[in-house]
């Protein structure tokens, strides 16, 4: 079975794929920023390893005891993040003869961008930019990607009845719904190379 390794696995999405990924036998690999999720962690199973992706030394133990073989998912955002920690992770990747990798960015990012409305340009947009341009940079490499964009991420449970649309796109979605989608793709050949956005038609914010 696939190693995974998950960069953004402390909160969100990237915590409920660690669930998932426990659940079915997976081992799994994680950079985390803080002792306390490393323990937290850690005690559940987790290969741990206290770094920050935007700081491209703290992948190198990591990456140096992965497998060829292992799955990629990065479901990093916020700040430098967005763009710098997800380039970080695509390079080692590359480096490391790594091919799997599914990205989390958002609604809105690449040629969904016009879709945006100018108070969510002005709200988030240059989150929207730089993980536009995480994406290129993943787009232009040699790995077997496949990308996610979400609609607004809510901690609702789970539906199960989100959908992978191509293009443009509008609605909410489950956290934990995102991170079922990326089990499924986890290695589902027909889904690399491609670029979904994710919503769930029955949900409803309550913003």
């Amino acid at each position: 079975m696939a190693q995974w390794i998950i960069f953004g696995a402390s909160k969100g999405v990237g915590r409920h794929l660690v669930d998932l990924g426990l659940a079915a036998g997976h081992h799994i690999s994680a950079l985390v920023r803080s002792e306390s999720t490393a323990k937290e962690l850690g005690k559940l199973g987790v290969e741990t390893y206290l770094g920050d992706a935007v700081v491209d030394n703290s992948l190198h133990t990591l990456f140096s005891n992965a497998s060829p073989n292992s799955i990629i998912f990065s479901t990093l955002g916020g700040g430098d993040a967005d763009f710098t920690g997800n380039f970080t992770v695509i390079k080692r990747a590359e480096q490391h003869a790594i091919s799997r990798l599914l990205l989390v960015t958002s609604i809105g990012c690449g040629d969904t961008w016009l879709s945006l409305s100018p108070r969510a340009k002005s709200l988030f947009g240059r989150a929207v930019r730089y993980k536009s341009m995480a994406e290129s940079y993943l787009q232009t490499s040699e790995l077997a990607f496949t990308i996610l964009r979400p609609g607004g991420l809510v901690n609702t449970a789970g539906s199960g009845h989100c959908e992978l649309l191509v293009g443009e796109a509008h609605g909410i979605v489950s956290r934990y719904d995102v991170a079922k989608q990326l089990q499924k793709l986890a290695e589902d050949r027909q889904s690399y190379g491609q670029v979904y956005a994710v919503i769930d038609s029955q949900l409803r914010p309550n913003w």
